[in-house]
């Protein structure tokens, strides 16, 4: 018996959710509420792990030419420039993990799987359609629109993001969880002399990232401080000219790409508390609309590739059952994604550390060797989808402070 799917959502993770249905032979329609299929932002980090989902979903070969391979991961002092530590992403670490670590532009990535889905002649994108509920019987899930249209299938996909409306409907209607730390972001042409890596600089309370992208032409940017102006969203939180202040002891050449960033829009970094429950009979939730995270491990994106793979195979295990495949789906995800969660603020805290504690941080990262280095990341990257292996401690656990 076969599965009609509704995804609510066409991001990322709703878009890759119906390509992996598609390829196990699961019809789908995606519901997207913008007028028009499309990323906002720019860069994306897709650890191996994620690299992986996409070889097995094969658009791999759509992305020649636009993704990067960087050549490490390296953490520098932000005002000094130096180098505290650096994860190598050559050959030992292709073989140790089944797949590179690449960098590329989100649009990119959303054009990549766009067209592997349509290829598929399984999957319906249309877009414009606000769902504001999804009711559900004993046999069947119906998505309301705003415009007053419907649609109808055996179980529904709720993949529409941080502030899901089908979560409020499921789970909870609480707000996102906003960090103190505003986050100014976007592309620029890449300067000569700029390494094919993953760079990121840290200092108290603040950090610059950047990488190459579309091909090594471009260079994303990011710059982010903890805000101490005001709460955060209101007028005098994070605002160009306290980035401009932050930034002031930065080296000369991240002060300049910052002074070249668009300044006209700001983001708030948001997560939330992991908790279960995402799934209830014939929908489920995916993605940042069951565990959004903040951006520090870069796994946001990853992990939703991550669902819609086991989401899709728990689907195929259960044919015409998709209320034991979301109970199994949520079961098997659960655990990793939010141990991710609290990895993710944990990592945040981490980096921005100051004084007495960046010093004791940079001399514990400057002792590891190689074999250290890969054993925080075996967890993360590996083929085994596990949790950590040296969890947080108690007294450093990120929620409930």
């Amino acid at each position: 018996m076969s599965t009609e799917i509704l995804v609510a959502g066409g991001g990322i993770g709703g878009i890759t959710t119906a390509l992996a249905c598609a390829r196990r032979g699961i019809r789908v329609t995606v519901l997207e509420r913008h007028s028009e299929f499309g990323e906002v932002g720019a860069g994306l980090q897709i650890g191996p792990n994620a690299w992986r989902v996409l070889r097995d979903l094969g658009v791999i070969d759509s992305l020649a030419g636009q993704a990067v391979m960087p050549r490490r991961w390296a953490l520098h002092d932000i005002t000094t420039g130096e180098e505290i530590f650096s994860l190598p992403f050559g050959t030992a670490f292709e073989q140790r993990y089944g797949a590179p670590y690449a960098v590329m532009h989100r649009g990119q990535l959303l054009t990549a799987l766009l067209s592997a889905c349509r290829a598929t002649g399984l999957v319906t994108a249309i877009p414009g359609k606000e769902i504001t509920r999804i009711s559900q019987d004993t046999g069947s899930v119906t998505a309301h629109c705003a415009d007053g249209s419907t649609f109808t299938a055996d179980a529904a996909v709720a993949a529409d993001g941080l502030r899901s409306t089908v979560r409020a409907q499921l789970l909870d209607a609480e707000p996102p969880l906003i960090s103190e730390y505003v986050v100014y972001r976007g592309p620029g042409p890449r300067p000569d002399g700029i390494e094919d890596a993953v760079m990121l600089y840290v200092g108290d309370g603040i950090h610059y990232m950047q990488y190459p992208i579309s091909g090594g032409t471009m260079l994303n940017r990011v710059a982010s401080f903890k805000s101490t102006r005001g709460a955060p969203l209101s007028e005098t939180w994070g605002t160009p000219r306290e980035l401009t202040e932050k930034f002031a002891g930065a080296t000369a050449g991240i002060r300049a790409a910052v002074a070249e960033m668009d300044t006209s829009k700001r983001w708030p970094l948001c997560d939330r508390e992991p908790l279960p429950g995402w799934t209830l009979g014939r929908i489920t939730l995916l993605g940042d609309a069951a565990h959004p995270m903040n951006q520090y491990l870069a796994q946001g994106a990853c992990q939703a590739l991550e669902d819609a793979l086991a989401l899709a195979e728990a689907l195929s295990d259960a044919p015409g059952d998709p209320e034991a495949a979301f109970a199994a789906y949520e079961e098997a995800r659960y655990p990793r994604t939010s141990a991710i969660q609290q990895y993710t603020r944990f990592i945040g805290d981490f980096c921005h550390f100051g004084g007495a504690a960046a010093l004791l941080r940079d001399h514990f990262l400057s002792g590891l060797g190689i074999e250290d280095r890969y054993a925080y990341t075996d967890w993360l990257y590996g083929t085994g989808g596990g949790t950590p292996t040296r969890p947080i401690p108690p007294h450093l656990t990120p929620y409930g402070r």
